[in-house]
């Protein structure tokens, strides 16, 4: 399939986190025009500038011919489906889909920053883009998130 590589950052903490990451996954490699290349391990970490239980975070890469736009609005339809709500900002959420890279662009619109704008901050985010995409994450940004608390699952 021509198209743009992408990377999805996952994550859950209400309900069965690691069940409902594994079905966004599902659900993602069956967007139009998108499949699914990589997949990571799931990872657990506390909450960062949130609140509520530990996180399961992961990280996907896909190829798609879907606009970063139109794929920000299926990741969207696919929260709702798991009935994300949005009560106040950094709520816990029953999913949480971000978009973190679309090919080598950037953009900056009212709705889409990519790359994802706290990216590099998370720990959540660089570890499991690192097993799956390790030329996307440097050693600094490893370094400077070495403090957060992460661990590997298990694979299911």
């Amino acid at each position: 399939m021509a198209g743009v590589t992408a990377y999805i950052g996952l994550g859950a903490n209400l309900g069965d986190a690691s069940a409902s990451i594994l079905l966004a996954m599902d659900a993602i490699a069956a967007l139009p025009g998108t499949a699914l290349r990589r997949r990571s391990s799931l990872y657990r970490s506390a909450p960062v500038d949130a609140t509520g239980p530990d996180f399961v975070n992961a990280v996907v890469e896909v190829v798609t011919e879907l606009t970063a736009p139109a794929l920000l609005t299926e990741l969207h339809a696919l929260e709702h489906t798991a009935g994300r709500a949005r009560p106040f900002r950094n709520a816990p959420r029953t999913l949480d889909l971000d978009l973190l890279l679309y090919g080598d662009g950037s953009i900056s619109s009212p709705t889409l920053v990519v790359p994802h704008p706290r990216m590099a901050e998370r720990a959540f985010v660089l570890l499991p883009l690192a097993q799956i995409a390790p030329q996307r994450v440097n050693a600094a940004q490893l370094q400077a998130t070495a403090g957060q608390a992460i661990e590997r699952l298990p694979d299911p």
